[in-house]
């Protein structure tokens, strides 16, 4: 037996239905586990629980043993002055507060079924897993209740990311346009200049974009010199020099800060190069003057790739770096790639703009995912390997939260 059980048994109220008393025989209820706390103090913090008619909020202290109390010196311990409800598996001494009153106990012994423990005994003992603990099992689950967990587990992961989105609507004044901006250019990074691109994103004002944005060459200059690739200083291709001294202008026009630093190419395809990938973005915020307002505004991924279908301008058709030629190839994106950006970009955002309407667009952003093909990555074949496939977006981004 060891406490991670215990803290599972009670953040998963596994105790719903059973009628719950303290060693002294008051009646329990647990009205909120409250929440785990994985650092110094209580093990839940925030909990409400009604101990013999009388409600209290505060928090839950969890040992093997009552003793453990004493052991663990939570005695002197001021973070645990607040603590209404002791839970233990064996309770062997009474606790008590500073002022002599004794702390409400739980004993879970006499609560939990044998079928639990036999489990926990199987997964932690037995097994030797090579991906996940109940892979052994995980073929038996019903397949309604998966489904609808992972919903549930999507859901989440939205709700996850929104964090990420608040944060940058807060920086910029719940400007949509500029947070669109950022995360696009982010995921038009990758997984290699993702992070790049997102604080060369963070440091160039939206505004100035949408200035020039009926210029797709100076959009292009812009971005090119803003992300650190017309710094070389013996290029003499004349593309070069075209976007070097057109970014010059912009540089002194909007008093833009030079910067150093530049994205990788090593490691990457070359459809993947930031030069091919930050001209299509220029023309894609060239080809689009409103982009937030018409891409939320689309409900099916056939519409949102009318939106997206865009290409790097016609230098880079036989160029993937300045003055080396190609073959001739338009690069236009990928529906592998456009998949990414609505994953990763739009359905995210969509799901924020409906929360800041006060709307609930749950419903279509469900199928909007469910007619996105699922990723490949090791954890999808594991999963797959246990029988579940992922027929869809939705369960492959499911898996990968759970």
């Amino acid at each position: 037996m060891k406490e991670d059980l215990l803290h599972f048994i009670w953040r998963c109220d596994k105790l719903q239905g059973q009628p719950l008393t303290t060693t002294t025989s008051q009646d329990i209820v647990i009205k909120n586990p409250g929440t785990l706390n994985l650092y110094a103090g209580p093990d839940f913090f925030n909990a409400s629980v009604e101990v013999g008619g009388q409600l209290w909020a505060g928090n839950v202290e969890i040992h093997l043993k009552s003793s453990d109390w004493y052991a663990h010196h939570h005695e002197t311990d001021r973070n645990y002055d607040n603590v209404i409800l002791h839970v233990v598996w064996e309770d062997d001494i009474s606790i008590f507060r500073k002022d002599g009153t004794i702390i409400p106990t739980l004993e879970l012994k006499n609560y939990i079924a044998p079928t639990l423990l036999e489990k926990y005994q199987e997964l932690f003992q037995h097994y030797n897993p090579s991906f996940i603990n109940c892979e052994h099992e995980f073929g038996k689950f019903d397949t309604f209740m998966v489904e609808n967990y992972l919903n549930r587990l999507y859901m989440e992961r939205l709700e996850q990311k929104s964090k990420l989105i608040l944060n940058l609507l807060k920086q910029s004044n719940n400007n949509w346009e500029t947070v669109l901006f950022v995360l696009l250019t982010k995921n038009f990074g990758s997984k290699i200049n993702g992070d790049f691109f997102f604080q060369r994103a963070l440091q160039l004002d939206f505004s100035i974009i949408r200035k020039e944005s009926r210029d797709v060459g100076a959009l292009e200059s812009l971005f090119f010199g803003h992300f650190g690739l017309l710094e070389e200083q013996d290029c003499s291709d004349a593309y070069f020099l075209q976007l070097k001294s057109e970014y010059r202008y912009l540089q002194r026009k909007y008093q833009l800060v030079p910067l150093f630093g530049k994205p990788e190419f090593f490691g990457l395809r070359p459809a993947n190069f930031p030069t091919i990938r930050l001209s299509q973005l220029a023309n894609l915020y060239a080809k689009h003057q409103n982009l937030f307002s018409t891409l939320v505004e689309k409900e099916s991924v056939m519409d949102l790739y009318s939106v997206l279908q865009i290409a790097s301008s016609p230098y880079w058709n036989n160029h993937y770096t300045f003055g080396k030629r190609s073959g001739n190839r338009t690069k236009t994106l990928s529906e592998t790639f456009m998949d990414l950006l609505i994953l990763n970009t739009l359905i995210p955002l969509k799901f924020c703009y409906a929360k800041h309407l006060g709307q609930d667009w749950s419903d279509s952003l469900i199928a909007l995912v469910s007619n996105i093909p699922g990723e490949t990555n090791s954890i999808i074949k594991n999963f797959a390997s246990l029988g579940s496939k992922s027929r869809n977006a939705l369960e492959s981004q499911a898996k990968i939260q759970l």
